[in-house]
């Protein structure tokens, strides 16, 4: 009786792996930018459970770049013109909205927009 062998071939196991490769290299350099956010979220966040009372806006935002950095956010990510307050759906609201542009291979780039807002207690004072 003859077997019949089965599996794979090692061009088809070469394929495979550089597929894997590929997404693996994709992740490697999308997930920073993720967690990042995730810091952004957290430290947003914070803020919006200590309110804003009786603040500027100035220093609202220095409150959560503060906080920004104790979450390893990088300063060039988030900028203080990125941070914004104004009336929202549930009263007022801190926004983040920002760009962050990764580049991939050669003129690949990727280009993903983070956008965040949280339900703040309080007012904003106005500029002095």
């Amino acid at each position: 009786m003859k077997s019949k062998q089965s599996g794979i071939t090692l061009i088809g196991f070469i394929v495979v792996l550089a597929v894997a490769g590929f997404f693996a290299y994709m992740a490697m350099k999308l997930v920073p930018a993720y967690t990042e956010y995730a810091g952004v979220v957290k430290a947003m966040n914070q803020v919006s459970t200590e309110g804003v009372e009786g603040k500027t806006l100035d220093q609202v935002r220095r409150d959560l770049v503060r906080k920004l950095d104790f979450q390893y956010v990088d300063e060039a990510t988030v900028h203080p013109s990125d941070i914004t307050f104004g009336a929202g759906a549930g009263g007022n609201e801190l926004r983040v909205s920002y760009d962050k542009q990764i580049p991939f291979l050669y003129n690949i780039d990727f280009l993903i927009h983070f956008s965040k807002s949280v339900p703040v207690q309080g007012n904003v004072a106005p500029p002095q």
